[in-house]
């Protein structure tokens, strides 16, 4: 059935118009005004909303085996939680680990998601070691449409690679155009200073953040870009969360190295002080990099107003407070990771346009089109555009409510940001045409989303 929605207030990254705009076989075909349209349509009324292109969570884990237990979303779960959010696609982190064979992993992580997912999606191909056999995969999953590569420089021994294996991975993903996403510490520092914290007796959550300290990643960031500069490869960091890595990367960019920068909605709104309550309160907040001081707050929403950060996402980790119980006594042990995937887009509206006076057409810049023109999506994905696949999010700017774990709809017990108040939610979500969210309630198709392949990246 055809769709149209009148009135819209239709928000891209570069405009603002009204309009109406229609839709048939699952893309947008029309905009314009007073649009007609044959009896059959349905129609929506958006007098009074704002219409966003569908939002990109370009950082998320759903499928997630780490530190001896697996996380707890499934890709239903977390898809529907997403679209009641407003996110209408995610690039899911695909991460074996340094025993496993990346393609083996790659057709794993793809059969977790294939028919499961209400929402659209694609991976970062983790490159977690090099073998003789790890060209070869890598081109394959190239070749199978994945238009990224992800590598640690932290988690050594499980995760992490060497600066010979970064080498390699940044050679070759410069040979086939992609990107290659980093996780950006110092794998041998942050083990020395855990051994050291754990032998003073410093055990609980507030020290995972003196573990792997700003200076960390501040050095990590400063390798990278280091390494990008000298084979000529396409970057992106993923996650960054202060000021000293932040302004390593902005000098890298400004060397006129190819990178791109991510920070996630907890590194916005959370500091270290949740990490250090008492109990299973402070574990919930274990992520890597840490919570940081409350003073990188304020120089992230700046840096995302001025441009200098180009996307945000969640790295939305879906640990239980029970799973958070197996660091208890020793902080090395807790699964890191916060849940995020629903409530990025009501955050970064609320606290971001809302709130602080972030620009309407730069939150939909980092929270779609951005990371759409980054992973080679765009224009299918992140534009509201004639021929664009007709994900929609009609927003209502004026419903106020409170995030709460008894609320959401992922698959663990918890809310990072239990008790936030937030302005506006999406009142009717589509993915290519079908109205998968009414009213904050997922009305729509289970196993609707399909696996997307690169297109090209801008």
């Amino acid at each position: 059935m055809p769709l149209l929605i009148r009135n819209a207030d239709i928000v891209n990254a570069d405009s603002r118009t009204r309009g109406d705009i229609y839709i048939e076989d699952e893309t947008i075909t029309r905009i314009g005004a007073d649009l007609d349209a044959p009896p059959d349509t349905e129609i929506i009324d958006a007098t009074g909303k704002l219409v966003f292109p569908g939002f990109i969570d370009p950082h998320v884990h759903i499928y997630l085996p780490f530190m001896q237990t697996f996380a707890k979303d499934t890709h239903e779960t977390a898809s529907i939680a997403a679209l009641i959010g407003g996110t209408t696609t995610f690039i899911e982190m695909c991460c074996p680990s340094r025993l496993d064979d990346a393609l083996e992993s790659y057709q794993l992580w793809k059969s977790k998601a294939d028919g499961n997912s209400a929402c659209d999606y694609s991976f970062h191909m983790s490159v977690t070691n090099w073998t003789p056999s790890t060209e070869g995969q890598l081109r394959e999953i190239v070749a199978d449409g994945t238009s990224s590569f992800k590598i640690f420089l932290a988690y050594k021994n499980f995760f992490g690679v060497d600066d010979g294996e970064m080498y390699q991975t940044l050679m070759l993903a410069k040979e086939l155009g992609v990107i290659v996403t980093a996780h950006c510490e110092n794998a041998e520092l942050v083990g020395r200073l855990q051994q050291r914290l754990l032998a003073e007796g410093k055990t609980g959550p507030e020290w995972h953040e003196p573990s792997r300290p700003e200076s960390v990643e501040t050095e990590g960031t400063t390798r990278f870009g280091t390494f990008l500069e000298n084979t000529g490869a396409h970057g992106y960091v993923v996650h960054l969360s202060c000021e000293g890595a932040l302004n390593a990367a902005i000098r890298t960019k400004r060397r006129g190295v190819n990178l791109a920068i991510e920070s996630v909605i907890p590194h916005f709104l959370l500091d270290k002080t949740f990490a250090e309550r008492p109990g299973v309160e402070g574990l919930k907040y274990v992520m890597s990099p840490p919570l940081r001081h409350k003073r990188n707050n304020r120089v992230l929403w700046k840096a995302l107003a001025e441009g200098h950060i180009d996307t945000v996402g969640t790295d939305h980790c879906p640990f239980d407070a029970e799973q958070k119980l197996m660091g208890e006594g020793d902080f090395t042990k807790i699964p890191n990771g916060i849940p995020g995937l629903e409530e990025r887009v009501n955050l970064l509206y609320t606290y971001g346009v809302k709130r602080g006076g972030l620009p309407l057409q730069r939150f939909v810049d980092a929270a779609s089109t951005k990371a759409a023109k980054l992973f080679g999506l765009y224009p299918r994905k992140g534009v509201i555009a004639e021929g664009s696949d007709a994900d929609l999010v009609i927003y209502d700017p004026d419903y106020i409510s409170v995030l709460s774990a008894a609320t959401h709809h992922g698959n663990f017990n918890y809310n990072g940001f239990e008790g936030t108040e937030v302005d506006g939610r999406p009142s009717v979500v589509t993915v290519r045409g079908k109205v998968q969210v009414r009213d904050g309630q997922f009305v729509g198709e289970r196993g609707r989303g399909h696996f997307l392949r690169r297109e090209k990246t801008y």
